[in-house]
């Protein structure tokens, strides 16, 4: 892969995550029956911080949760033979309480079929709202996200790396030209 353009600084995905917990904020007439879950892995630091600036607004903070999605996933078996499976943490009951999930990038809206499935063992909450931080476009789903950070439409030749502080030691995103002849994957080895 080539050096690619930053699209994002981390001064503007701060900036980004804090209108987004405004909206959150609003959307849900205050946080009395909400619940964050970031899907693992760039969704978690994503939750956490949307969690801090909630607190930052209202005095305190919705509940968060991590969601592993990867026996959920419809493209798990021809991935690996021997799937890396995180822990699901959720000390919350989501059962009647709005619960919006958390994500780095929405692109073909599988991992977030893939959460919702996996969200469903766990209860049933009251709504569930999606917040990204990147829409690149191009979905393969039906699934559209409630809060967005920054939305762009890419090609398939394109890649998003969103890198987190809490995970690559820097915050911003950059989009990066993938050779013809390279699968298309996200950070984690899959497409999203």
């Amino acid at each position: 892969m080539q050096t690619g353009a930053v699209v994002m600084t981390g001064k503007e995905m701060d900036r980004a995550l804090n209108r987004m917990a405004h909206e959150i904020i609003e959307r849900n007439k205050g946080i009395d029956a909400v619940g964050l879950i970031g899907i693992r892995t760039g969704g978690m630091p994503l939750a956490h911080r949307l969690q801090k600036k909630i607190a930052e607004i209202e005095g305190t903070g919705p509940p968060v949760g991590v969601l592993d999605i990867t026996l959920y996933r419809d493209d798990w078996s021809t991935l690996s033979q021997h799937p890396i499976i995180g822990k699901t943490e959720i000390p919350f009951a989501i059962d009647d309480m709005t619960t919006v999930l958390v994500d780095d990038v929405l692109y073909t809206g599988r991992t977030i079929r893939a959460a919702l499935d996996a969200l469903t063992d766990f209860g049933r909450p009251a709504a569930i709202q999606l917040a990204v931080l990147i829409d690149r476009g191009r979905r393969e789903l039906p699934i559209q996200p409630d809060f967005t950070g920054l939305a762009f439409k890419t090609s398939a030749s394109e890649h998003v790396n969103v890198f987190l502080e809490e995970i690559s030691g820097r915050d911003e995103v950059v989009i990066e030209k993938t050779r013809s002849n390279e699968r298309e994957t996200g950070r984690d080895g899959w497409n999203e």
